[in-house]
């Protein structure tokens, strides 16, 4: 007998957030193949893989400022704020003469 599996839901705001962090990640690479690409390139002139590699500098520097912009709009899901400040308690003050009760 087959149980029928109910759909895994996702929160569209924390899924969207994660993409939007799996594609931060991806852009460096997808920088360096582009930057690389111009050197499988023979036919075109110097002037042609200089006009490239800037517009494909601009392109990733927009890219980069969409994803900025998008990952800035929702806030970090991946911790608790009551969690976050019950950790963060005061150490209390050691107490000097507690110290110096050993050393006779």
């Amino acid at each position: 007998m087959r149980f029928r599996r109910e759909p895994l839901f996702l929160a569209r705001q924390s899924y969207r957030r994660r993409r939007l962090e799996d594609a931060a990640r991806l852009l460096p690479i997808l920088g360096v193949f582009l930057f690389l690409l111009p050197l499988l390139a023979t036919g075109a002139g110097t002037a042609g893989q200089g006009m490239y590699l800037f517009a494909a500098w601009f392109g990733l520097i927009v890219a980069t400022a969409m994803i900025s912009r998008g990952l800035n709009r929702w806030p970090d899901m991946s911790h608790d704020p009551d969690e976050e400040a019950s950790s963060h308690t005061p150490a209390k003050p050691s107490d000097p003469t507690s110290q110096d009760e050993g050393r006779d």
